[in-house]
C-alpha cells in the first residue's frame, strides 16, 4: 500500500491506525509505505512512530515537495507487493473498501478504479457539492482523453496488479495532480482491463487541492500527457 503525505500530521496518523489494524486483522503479508513529499510539519515523525511499532509500516522520505504524482510514483516503485493499493492519506476512503476493489482484480481486472460517482445503493458518499460540481466538469473533459469509461478519474483509491504498477508508474510523467488521468490514458493504451468500483467515501476537512488554481492546473498536465502519448505512436498491448 502506497500513502502519499504532504503535511499530514494531523490527518494521517488516524488513518496509519486504521489500516495498520485491518491488514494485522487479515493475517497476510503486507507492506505500507508512507511517501513524505517534502512536508514542512510532523508528517515524517508522525510515521516514524508507527514504523517503531509496525514493522510493515515504511517511511519514503522526499527531500522537498515533488507534487502527488511524483510521489505516488516514487512509493509504488519501491513497492514489492502483488497487488498495490494507492490511498490519500486523510483516511477519505475507509481502507476496508479494498475488499470491493480486490473482488474486481479476482475477476480479471488489471486496474481497479474507487469511484465517487457511479451510483450503488451499497454505497454512502459524503462529498461537498462544490467538490462534486467541479469534480464532474473536470471529468467531462478528460473523457474526451482517452481514459475510457471511467466516471472519476481523480479518486485516489486504486488497486494494481503489481505488473501493472511497474509498467505504468515506469512512464508515468506527471508530478501533479493530474497524474491519474495519465495513468488511465496508459492504461488504456496498453490494452489492460480497468474496472470502476463505486465505494464508500467522506469528505474530510483540510483538503490539499483547490479548485479555482489546481482546476486549470490539472487540465494542462492532461493536456501536455495526450500530447506526449499522442507523440509516441502506436501504443504497446500488454500481455498477461
Amino acid at each position: 500500500m502506497v500513502i502519499p503525505a504532504y503535511n499530514e500530521a494531523q490527518r494521517l496518523p488516524a488513518y496509519l491506525s486504521e489500516v495498520v489494524a485491518y491488514f494485522d486483522g487479515r493475517g497476510e503479508p503486507y507492506e505500507v509505505i508512507v511517501v513524505d513529499d517534502g512536508s514542512a510539519d510532523e508528517t515524517a515523525a508522525r510515521v516514524l512512530e508507527a514504523q517503531a511499532i509496525h514493522q510493515a509500516v515504511t517511511l519514503h522520505r522526499l527531500a522537498e515537495n515533488r507534487g502527488k504524482g511524483f510521489a505516488v510514483r516514487a512509493g509504488m516503485r519501491a513497492a514489492r507487493g502483488d497487488l498495490r493499493l494507492m490511498a490519500d492519506a486523510d483516511g477519505a476512503t475507509p481502507i476496508a473498501e479494498v475488499k470491493r476493489l480486490e473482488t474486481v482484480i479476482e475477476a480479471g481486472a488489471d486496474l481497479a478504479v474507487g469511484s465517487r460517482a457511479l451510483p450503488d445503493p451499497s454505497v454512502r458518499r459524503e462529498v461537498h457539492i462544490h467538490r462534486k460540481l467541479s469534480g464532474e466538469i473536470f471529468n467531462f473533459f478528460v473523457r474526451r482523453m482517452g481514459v475510457g469509461d471511467v466516471t472519476d478519474t481523480q479518486c485516489g483509491f486504486k488497486l494494481f496488479r503489481g505488473t501493472v504498477a511497474e509498467a505504468l508508474f515506469g512512464e508515468l510523467e506527471t508530478t501533479g495532480f493530474g497524474f491519474d488521468v495519465e495513468l488511465l490514458m496508459l492504461a488504456r493504451r496498453r490494452g489492460y482491463r480497468v474496472i470502476e468500483v463505486a465505494i464508500n467515501w467522506a469528505d474530510q476537512p483540510g483538503s490539499k487541492v483547490d479548485v479555482l488554481r489546481d482546476g486549470p492546473r490539472m487540465l494542462a498536465q492532461v493536456v501536455r500527457a495526450r500530447v506526449r502519448l499522442n507523440r509516441r505512436g502506436r501504443p504497446a498491448i500488454h500481455q498477461l
